[in-house]
């Protein structure tokens, strides 16, 4: 359902974040925001840096998150930047290392 469960996405996407939720950006179509993004933590200053082009739910393919800790989990899932990779000219990715 587009948008996210038919909700403005901005006010959703500040409300996942003072859910306590933990999320960092793991992948970046650099066609759509700068690949600098990728490893960056989805926090109030992320939101606060995307352009007005960019949802901020990456309801457009704009980008990738992986939460890796919120109310629903039973514990955080601790994991550090890895390695970042641009694959075809366009996707920077970058890895998550769990440790």
């Amino acid at each position: 359902m587009y948008p996210l469960w038919g909700e403005a996405t901005a006010p959703l996407a500040r409300y996942f974040v003072d859910r306590g939720y933990v999320a960092t950006l793991s992948c970046v179509d650099t066609q759509q925001l700068d690949g600098a993004f990728a490893g960056r933590v989805y926090d109030h200053t992320l939101l606060d840096a995307l352009p007005l082009s960019v949802d901020p739910c990456g309801e457009r393919g704009e980008f990738h998150t992986c939460v890796t800790a919120g109310p629903i989990f039973t514990r955080a899932i601790a994991v550090t930047i890895g390695e970042r990779v641009l694959r075809d000219d366009r996707f920077q990715y970058c890895d998550l290392v769990d440790h």
